[in-house]
């Protein structure tokens, strides 16, 4: 008999037949809420909310196997005291979201967008010495505010570009260090010696709202900010402001505080470069997180220990 599960219906195109053998699938699309049942399984996008109330709808839960490398969006002690593993998909985003960190970097050093807006205007009256002078890499300082996987994947492609890293982190990275010459820093040393400071760090109470007006006062004038890991780290009416008074050099943002709403003086304010929540849009890493997700459910429901869990 199949295995009733949930799966988020945007995945449905990134997984093949295979994958779904034994599973009596319903697709549930992002604008409907979970629905009760006696529903074994649900792999949920990161949009979606599974917290007590939506596991007290589903008895039968045994997994809930997030198609995304964070978790925020699941009560994972609720799920603890209930007896449901909670999985997600790490490792599959490290390169997608590291080479996009990388592209806001460049689009902000090099303003690229624009570039890109003058010309299709219509209105380039050719070439002049000062039209959008950026700055060279080399021989800048690449501030890592967190550096696990992706951190790490970032501050490694900083090599070829001739800059030096810095990395605040809990515990050193020894590995990393040799690799790319990183040095391990205190954060007040990391705002202050960044050109380009990149935001890697998870979502917990002491790293919300680290990046406020006290700690952009900090950062060198004309620096680059960079975060391509969750919204919250950052105060976007401070960075707004800093953006318009021409404090800092340039901004390039992946995720918001109340995303897909980004702040009305952020998205007016110069110098920004603003993206979709993009940093693991490639194939390669859809269908990997997809692939990944519905491997723990397929392990979990055959009595085996989940690939990936997030707690246990």
């Amino acid at each position: 008999m199949a295995h009733p599960v949930l799966i988020a219906a945007e995945l449905q195109r990134l997984l093949a037949p295979e994958q779904l053998v034994g599973l009596d699938v319903t697709w549930l699309p992002t604008d409907q809420p979970t629905p009760a049942g006696d529903y074994v399984a649900l792999v949920p996008l990161l949009s979606r909310w599974v917290g007590g109330s939506e596991l007290k709808r589903l008895p039968k839960l045994k997994i809930v196997a997030n198609c995304a490398v964070g978790h925020d969006n699941v009560d994972v002690v609720a799920a603890e005291m209930r007896r449901v593993t909670v999985t997600n998909t790490p490792d599959v985003l490290t390169d997608a979201t590291a080479d996009l960190a990388w592209a806001l970097i460049l689009a902000c050093a090099r303003h690229v967008v624009p570039g890109t807006e003058l010309v299709k205007s219509g209105s380039w009256t050719g070439w002049h010495p000062e039209l959008l002078l950026g700055i060279e890499l080399r021989g800048r300082t690449l501030g890592l505010f967190g550096a696990g996987r992706i951190g790490q994947a970032v501050g490694r492609r900083a090599v070829p570009f001739g800059m030096r890293v810095l990395y605040t982190a809990r515990n050193p990275r020894p590995d990393f260090e040799r690799e790319s010459g990183a040095i391990r820093v205190e954060f007040s040393r990391l705002l202050k010696d960044s050109d380009v400071l990149s935001l890697h760090a998870p979502s917990v109470p002491e790293t919300k709202g680290i990046i406020n007006a006290d700690t952009l006062r900090q950062m060198k004038p004309g620096a680059l900010l960079i975060n391509t890991a969750r919204g919250d780290l950052i105060r976007e009416e401070a960075l707004a402001q800093a953006l318009e008074e021409g404090r800092l050099g340039g901004a390039g943002l992946d995720v918001y505080l109340e995303e897909p709403a980004v702040h009305a003086r952020l998205r007016a304010a110069p110098r920004a470069v603003l993206l979709p929540h993009i940093g693991s849009a490639t194939l390669e890493a859809r269908r990997q997180m997809a692939t990944i997700a519905l491997a723990n459910v397929q392990a979990v429901l055959k009595g085996d220990p989940p690939l990936t869990p997030v707690f246990g």
